[in-house]
């Protein structure tokens, strides 16, 4: 389904009386603070957004797609870095106070208005093809699990070790950029349990006695993180009879998959008979979520999404930026799942773990 220009509130958040729903997790600033002065912790995001231009800048002029794109990669580091420093000196200057969605709306929007569409697209496509190349061989590891809930858990573990291939975070971006990233080790090298956010066990607990009829999963990035993360997930609700909904960005944002990319991973993933790895994939759907940017509003998605939304009783965010940065305490009308690894510093202090710790919080429906 394509997206509409139109957009309206996620059918299944509560109404902002009920919930008080802000879609930032981490408070910049409160009403106490001074409205002209930057606080310690915008200070602290400033810089991380800071930190990341120069690979940014790396991308974008390698972009063969833009004509003088080294320029206009400079222009786009001096512009987004001048409008930076800006905040700091006025946090309402450029439409601030600063939260994480401004500060990425800003960065989009020099990167779109420079001509640049989607700096990632390479390193994207590059991703997608190695982790196809890995599908069944996951798919088959999954499967030969028995048990149903070490299964389950199998799979969330999947979830995390693809949720490391994140562009967004300069650490990882460098790590990717020297060394790639390998899928089976990562699974391997989660940091151990407890999380620092871990309803895991009682989501097992839910997940041998629950049947969701219907699943929205809003997907974060390209590569092993959809492909070989949440892709099998998916694959393991419509064993069970659950219909799934995969919610994607309309525009490219560093290396999130896009629903036109996700259109064509299926394409190639799925068998002459329209099956993902032996199963029956005609109750999968892809959705235009309407959303271009790495973190998510939830009073605004694509009306597509909604309507497809509107009946289900699972929704699971993936990825720091959706889950974790963004409604990591947003109240649903249903169940809902909330997970991806801690790849800020400043998110781990936050939450009060380490770098590279996960999340997975679980919350029944408000329902009961």
């Amino acid at each position: 389904m394509e997206s509409s220009s139109a957009m309206v509130p996620f059918p299944l958040l509560t109404t902002p009386i009920e919930s008080n729903y802000r879609a930032c997790t981490i408070p910049y600033r409160f009403d106490s603070d001074n409205p002209r002065k930057a606080t310690p912790t915008e200070i602290s995001w400033i810089n991380l957004f800071l930190n990341s231009v120069p690979s940014f800048r790396q991308r974008a002029e390698s972009d063969t797609t833009v004509v003088d794109a080294p320029i206009k990669a400079e222009k786009f580091a001096e512009r987004y870095t001048a409008i930076l420093e800006d905040l700091k000196k006025d946090p309402q200057s450029h439409g601030g106070p600063p939260d994480c969605i401004l500060l990425c709306r800003l960065r989009e929007q020099i990167l779109r208005e420079l001509g640049f569409k989607d700096i990632f697209k390479k390193v994207k496509d590059d991703e997608n093809a190695k982790a196809i190349s890995l599908f069944e061989e996951v798919v088959r590891l999954n499967d030969a699990i028995e048990d149903d809930g070490k299964r389950m858990e199998n799979l969330i573990r999947g979830i995390l070790a693809g949720n490391i291939f994140d562009l967004g975070s300069a650490q990882l971006a460098e790590v990717f950029a020297k060394d790639g990233m390998s899928f089976l080790a990562s699974c391997q090298s989660l940091v151990p349990r407890p999380w620092v956010i871990d309803d895991l066990d009682y989501f097992k607990m839910k997940w041998s006695r629950k049947s969701w009829k219907k699943a929205v999963i809003f997907v974060d990035n390209s590569g092993a993180d959809i492909i070989l993360g949440i892709l099998p997930f998916a694959r393991e609700l419509l064993r069970r009879g659950t219909q799934v909904v995969l919610a994607a960005n309309d525009l490219p944002s560093i290396n999130d998959v896009t629903y036109p990319e996700l259109i064509e991973i299926l394409k190639k993933l799925k068998d002459e008979n329209g099956k993902l790895s032996g199963a029956d994939a005609s109750g999968l759907l892809i959705a235009n979520s309407g959303n271009d940017l790495p973190v998510i509003d939830l009073t605004s998605v694509s009306q597509e999404l909604a309507y497809l939304a509107s009946d289900a009783d699972l929704v699971v965010l993936e990825g720091m930026g959706r889950g974790i940065e963004t409604n990591l305490y947003a109240k649903l009308k249903c169940d809902s799942v909330k997970i991806g690894m801690v790849k800020h510093p400043e998110v781990a202090q936050f939450l009060g773990g380490r770098l590279y710790d996960c999340v997975f919080k679980y919350n029944e429906s408000i329902n009961g």
